[in-house]
């Protein structure tokens, strides 16, 4: 499995078990027809609660049925099982569900798993259904991609996790910032936060940060951008929009990014574009940003649906690149690109300025 979740199911396991409360972890080993979820997706079963998801409807409800067994049943040979469930009707996909007790005894795996992560370790998890003998950690091989398989030998399954890190640099902790960080937080990525202003920024954080997001009261935000990840996706949406032009003006030298939007209307990015070309831009880098930001069939200007919008658009760019299908940018200008002379859906976006 990828990055996607794993952070969320790991840490959430982590903490039932540093508890001393039982868990069940369900994985989707293998499927047959139209299934719900890939291999790999995980839910964990509690006595008293469900975390996480398989897909949903009678399969997820079995799932936790068979999972709620297991925590009742502790005599000995009874920690793990394998089941083939129909998944949701009427589309006749079957999935091969995995099933681990887990207690406090297996803390010393799943720490050792979370350290792995922390470390940026690629791993291979390896569970025997035969019997109880301990889980396996090892290391993958180079350049190893994510995989669950089911061994009809043992039986075993072998899962190869591998960090697919989607890094999102976002600038501006405005209503729109503080909607998007909400949203994000669900999603496979690593958020880094970033305003100039320390008082903002520390009220829209509160009480605490997701896990995945970081903040950065800096007081040079455009400094920031050299330091990002390669491949990182750039989200620009402060107070200003003289900051605004100069964060992307850097992101577009620096010429690596995955994604560059800007809060704003199409006027915007009209007179950007001209003064980045004047500059010596390359125009098909200035037609990879995106300005107006976010989905723009995604119509409204409140801060949550611009945040919904601009979530979608970086899912899309991301599933582009990972299926090794990114199309080259578009020039300003030319018909279909995010150019000069596109015609605005709407053009709302752009008042939002803490």
């Amino acid at each position: 499995m990828t990055m996607q979740g794993w952070h969320a199911w790991l840490s959430d396991l982590q903490q039932l078990l540093v508890h001393g409360d039982d868990a069940v972890l369900v994985t989707v080993a293998a499927t047959d027809g139209n299934a719900a979820r890939e291999t790999g997706v995980k839910m964990i079963v509690a006595r008293d609660r469900a975390f996480h998801t398989v897909g949903g409807g009678p399969l997820e409800w079995r799932a936790i049925e068979i999972g709620r067994l297991l925590l009742r049943d502790t005599a000995p040979g009874t920690a793990r099982r394998l089941e083939r469930i129909a998944s949701n009707e009427p589309y006749g996909g079957v999935a091969t569900l995995a099933f681990e007790r887990l207690t406090i005894a297996d803390l010393g795996w799943v720490s050792a798993l979370g350290k792995r992560f922390g470390a940026g370790e690629a791993s291979v998890r390896t569970v025997s259904f035969a019997d109880t003998s301990p889980v396996l950690l090892s290391d993958a091989e180079p350049a190893a991609v994510p995989d669950c398989l089911l061994w009809d030998a043992g039986p075993l399954l072998t899962e190869t996790i591998v960090l697919a890190p989607f890094p999102v640099m976002l600038f501006g902790a405005g209503h729109v910032g503080a909607a998007l960080v909400r949203i994000l937080a669900t999603l496979p990525c690593q958020v880094s936060w970033i305003d100039d202003r320390p008082a903002q920024l520390a009220a829209r954080v509160g009480d605490g940060l997701p896990a995945n997001v970081t903040a950065d009261a800096c007081d040079d935000p455009p400094a920031c951008v050299a330091s990002a990840p390669p491949q990182s996706s750039f989200v620009i949406a402060t107070y200003s929009d003289a900051l605004d032009q100069v964060l992307a003006e850097r992101v577009l030298r620096r010429g690596d990014h995955a994604y560059l939007g800007v809060i704003g209307s199409h006027a915007k990015r009209h007179a950007m574009a001209h003064l980045f070309a004047a500059r010596g831009i390359d125009p098909l880098r200035i037609g990879s940003m995106h300005c107006p930001i976010g989905i723009e069939a995604v119509r409204g200007g409140a801060p949550e649906i611009i945040a919904v919008s601009i979530a979608a658009q970086l899912l899309q760019v991301r599933e582009r690149r990972h299926r090794h299908d990114v199309q080259p940018a578009i020039a300003p200008g030319q018909p279909g690109g995010p150019g000069l002379g596109r015609t605005p859906a709407f053009s709302s976006r752009t008042e939002w300025r803490d």
